[in-house]
């Protein structure tokens, strides 16, 4: 398929030799500062970026920038109604606004805070971890993450997401704690930390600690590859769904709608 991307920094080149590889064709790169890349319109241009999206004769769009400006990038892809991938992270608190704004001008977008194939293999290895271990009152529970120093928001949406299952898989743990504890924690808290250094693609540790022992579950990313072939195949399927009906232009979906059965 033919494919724009919308942020051509060091991810936005990793997704197009992901798309490349798999047989798509990258028809325009858009930056607002990156030199190499095919367009650069000025930010918050949002008809600039709308424009040169749909004069690329793209039919999908993958979108990572940066959490400040990923609300008005989208505002300004939806009404294209190109199927749209979104990977930047940090807007969890705007998912219902998206919802609501797809609904209303019947744009296509999905989103996931990790396109990686492992990660989604890892929620659902916590949430079953989670459900048994919190049959054993002994045992505490907690999130960690570490990424590295250029990563803009904190904790990483993928470690929300983690705490999200440990919270499922645990009904004794009902409120999510991202700042520092200046008093004791609750039992129903569940403390997520985070940690800047370096250049780690991304290293996610959920920790079941007892007086006894502690069992540690680590997802560790060797690069922002799989993310990046995890983000094209996304859209490849969404785009198919789309086309024969699986799924409804107007919605926000999931890595669960487009790759049903697996996550």
């Amino acid at each position: 398929m033919k494919i724009a991307l919308v942020g051509y920094g060091k991810m936005g080149h990793m997704l197009k030799e992901a798309a490349l590889s798999c047989g798509n064709e990258v028809v325009r790169t858009i930056d607002v500062i990156a030199l190499d890349a095919d367009v650069k319109v000025p930010a918050e241009n949002t008809k600039a970026l709308a424009d040169a999206v749909l004069e690329s004769g793209a039919e999908g769009v993958i979108e990572f920038t940066h959490p400040t400006s990923v609300m008005a990038n989208i505002k300004a892809l939806l009404p294209t109604k190109l199927p749209l991938v979104v990977g930047t992270t940090g807007w969890n608190d705007f998912h219902s606004e998206v919802a609501s704004l797809a609904k209303d001008c019947g744009g296509t977008i999905m989103t996931s805070a990790n396109f990686s194939i492992g990660v989604n293999l890892f929620y659902k290895i916590v949430e079953e971890a989670s459900r048994l271990v919190s049959k054993f009152d002994e045992y505490d529970v907690a999130v960690w993450e570490m990424h590295h120093n250029q990563k803009a928001d904190s904790p990483s949406g993928t470690a929300i997401d983690i705490a999200r299952r440990v919270m499922a898989g645990n009904p004794n743990k009902t409120e999510l704690v991202t700042d520092a504890f200046h008093s004791r924690p609750e039992k129903n808290q569940l403390h997520v930390s985070s940690t800047r250094c370096g250049s780690v693609p991304g290293t996610h540790t959920v920790f079941f600690d007892s007086s006894a022992d502690t069992i540690e579950l680590t997802h560790t990313a060797r690069s922002r590859q799989g993310f990046a072939f995890g983000a094209v195949h996304a859209l490849e399927n969404l785009y198919s769904f789309l086309n024969d009906g699986t799924l409804k232009p107007g919605n926000l979906y999931g890595m669960s709608d487009v790759f049903p059965g697996m996550f």
